[in-house]
């Protein structure tokens, strides 16, 4: 049985989806962008300022379903610039340190316009 996953601690789905569903010993997130949750705005104008704030809106999801970046199996990374990888790859790393499997692509454009958005599938 599915379970969905709510926390106040990342933002609200902007459509018709989930933050996370848990399922099966899994949890998979939505893609998360940089839009910060006590605000509801995209507060970074810099892919390091994003990538901070996906980071922090990954990690609340990850607590709320009990699991955290340690858990994580596989990500995919979706950038607006592949001039960024470097920066955002930078961040990334700190936070997953276990180098979970992860696809990484550019795409014309993101959800409000950001720089980055990245989904996980992490273990419960």
């Amino acid at each position: 049985m599915s379970e969905i996953i709510y926390t106040k601690n990342a933002p609200d789905a902007i459509g018709p989806y989930s933050q996370a569903i848990k399922t099966n010993g899994l949890v998979f997130t939505s893609g998360q962008i940089a839009i910060n949750p006590a605000t509801g705005n995209v507060e970074a104008d810099t892919i390091e300022g994003q990538t901070e704030q996906v980071m922090q809106n990954l990690k609340n999801l990850l607590e709320a379903s009990g699991s955290s970046f340690e858990k994580a199996v596989k990500t995919v990374c979706f950038l607006a610039d592949m001039n960024d990888f470097a920066a955002f790859n930078a961040i990334y790393g700190k936070y997953f340190t276990g180098k979970p499997a992860r696809s990484c692509v550019a795409v014309k454009t993101l959800p409000k316009n950001v720089l980055c958005e990245v989904e996980v599938i992490a273990e419960c």
